[in-house]
């Protein structure tokens, strides 16, 4: 039956039942629409929007209804000519994405239909959404948490992934079946001095026949005996971790398993694989210390192994398509647009990586912040390390300004795939901001970079100047420009020195918000919330609509 008339008989019933009590119902709305302009300079004119579709739309309609202990969700998504979910193709199509019943019985909640949720930090398993970068993940079937006390809790579910926008299945699902159990129990030390969490889980995903078949016919192929094996139907993995608090001070380790199952290398050939990640942090933070009271301290560090640790709908699943674990990139999330130009998505196939941070408050208006990223493959082969130092400093009640500076090595051959003519990416990068309060509502801000490199497309410049008029208006223009082109032989872009520049517009009234920008956006890595994926140039105009209610 279709998902839509499920839920619309559903409410019906609901409105019928309980027509004398009254409900919540609650909701948001975005969208996007871009418009392409062919831009050769920039290598901006592969896909079908610069050339025959010229526009492209996205939409997202949530609503949220409450009644009773029960809780009503649906979601309308639209795409038209949409980049979104591939970035060098188009997609279009429109339905419901999203739809979920919640039914809460004392400790008991139900689910069915769509969901979002994840086992520890997600490796093991995570349904979570990126609307950013166009990606869904949600999982339609039945969930079931049971609460047994604050500090104790057992949940599970089963159900099938929802189908990837690449494979042309956006309002389906993925044939493969997945089940998992998750629990977890907190312990409270005495006189308030910390608490313990422990957690464990088990997942399992279930592959189809016709997946399999092309397993096995793949794997037959194979030249040499030795390469052959027996896929296996079903993928276990597990885990089990704990966290320890202790005022100040917090520790957590997850270790994560998957059994043998058919893994594909980065050289593309299939092979019979089990899978391990052990990932730990360590945090401390204290505040208030000195004579005066008046400074403080904190400290975060993470340690991460993968290796060969693929957990995927299908093996045949390629890139963003089909993820059922979440391995976010081990590096500090940057803001800036040179600082984020080269990122370090995780390598499932195998890599260790270390990152630390901290800060120093040594007066009220004076902090200094450094960074430390070092991710190497198993064999030792640098791939991705980063040093980092910001020092922010207040003048006045109006007057603010922050410095720092960046270094980055980034091995272009691993992260973007490219062939041996692309040598490792190193970077110097200083940068500054300054921020002047013109009144109580507004303020004008300016930032600018410099980012030095000898490879990959060479130095950037950057620079933007922001107005913002709270609580209505925000308005930006700014101009990246590559300073000192470096130009590879399959180089799109133009071999001269090329502006990326783009101006910003922004409306906020009451709980709706309005967006245009032109944009001239360079090639390269893009990361939202960890998550990353190689992205074209981008010449046009794009509009964003937002509103709750």
């Amino acid at each position: 039956m279709n998902k839509l008339v499920v839920i619309l008989c559903f409410l019906t019933c609901s409105f019928s039942s309980f027509a004398q009590d009254k409900g919540v119902f609650s909701g948001n709305f975005q969208s996007n629409f871009s418009i392409f302009v062919l831009d050769s300079s920039i290598g901006a004119y592969e896909s079908p929007q610069y050339t025959s579709q010229i526009s492209s739309s996205e939409a997202w309609l949530f609503t949220n209804y409450q009644l009773k202990g029960f809780n009503v969700s649906a979601r309308y998504d639209l795409f038209n000519n949409s980049n979104l979910l591939n970035p060098t193709g188009t997609f279009s199509g429109h339905g419901l994405g999203f739809w979920q019943i919640k039914k809460s019985i004392d400790k008991l909640t139900l689910t069915a239909g769509s969901f979002y949720d994840q086992f520890g930090s997600g490796i093991v398993f995570r349904a979570y959404e990126n609307r950013l970068i166009g990606i869904d993940y949600a999982v339609e079937g039945v969930h079931a948490k049971y609460q047994f006390t604050d500090d104790f809790f057992v949940k599970a579910f089963t159900g099938n992934q929802k189908g990837s926008g690449a494979q042309g299945n956006r309002f389906g699902t993925s044939g493969e079946i997945v089940k998992g159990i998750n629990t977890e129990k907190v312990y409270r030390l005495k006189d308030d001095k910390g608490l313990v969490m422990i957690g464990g889980s088990l997942f399992n995903r279930t592959l189809t026949q016709s997946t399999m078949n092309e397993l096995v016919t793949e794997i037959n192929g194979y030249d040499s005996v030795s390469q052959r094996f027996a896929p296996k139907f079903n993928a276990y993995s597990y885990n089990g971790y704990f966290s320890v608090n202790l005022r100040d001070l917090m520790v957590s380790f997850e270790h994560n398993r998957k059994a043998k199952e058919a893994v594909r290398t980065p050289e593309g050939h299939l092979e019979l694989l089990p899978g391990t990640i052990n990932y730990a942090t360590l945090s401390y933070s204290k505040k208030k210390l000195g004579k005066k009271k008046k400074s403080g301290f904190g400290f975060n560090a993470q340690y991460r192994r993968i290796e060969n640790y693929q957990l995927r709908t299908s093996p045949n699943d390629l890139l963003l398509d089909g993820l059922l674990t979440y391995q976010p990139s081990l590096t500090r999330q940057a803001s800036y647009r040179l600082l984020a130009r080269y990122n370090a998505p995780a390598q499932d196939y195998g890599e260790e990586g270390f990152q630390a941070s901290l800060v120093w408050t040594i007066q009220k208006g004076k902090t200094v912040y450094l960074n430390y990223s070092n991710v190497k493959k198993l064999d030792g082969e640098q791939l991705y390390r980063e040093y980092f130092i910001n020092y922010e400093h207040k003048f006045s009640k109006t007057f603010k300004g922050k410095v720092g500076l960046q270094s980055i090595f980034y091995n272009q051959q691993i992260y973007e795939s490219k062939d041996t003519s692309y040598h490792d990416v190193e970077t110097i990068t200083p940068f500054l901001e300054l921020t002047y309060k013109l009144s109580r509502r507004n303020s004008l801000r300016m930032e600018g970079q410099y980012l030095m490199t000898d490879q990959d497309l060479g130095s950037f410049v950057n620079g933007i100047l922001e107005l913002n008029m709270s609580p209505h208006y925000s308005f930006s223009i700014s101009d990246m420009v590559n300073v000192s082109p470096v130009r590879q032989a399959d180089a799109k872009v133009s071999d001269k020195v090329v502006h990326y520049w783009s101006v910003f517009g922004k409306y906020n009234i009451h709980t709706t918000s309005f967006t245009l920008a032109y944009v001239r956006q360079v090639a390269g890595v893009n990361c939202t919330g960890g998550i990353c994926r190689i992205e074209p140039a981008f010449s046009g105009v794009r509009f964003t609509l937002t509103t709750n209610f």
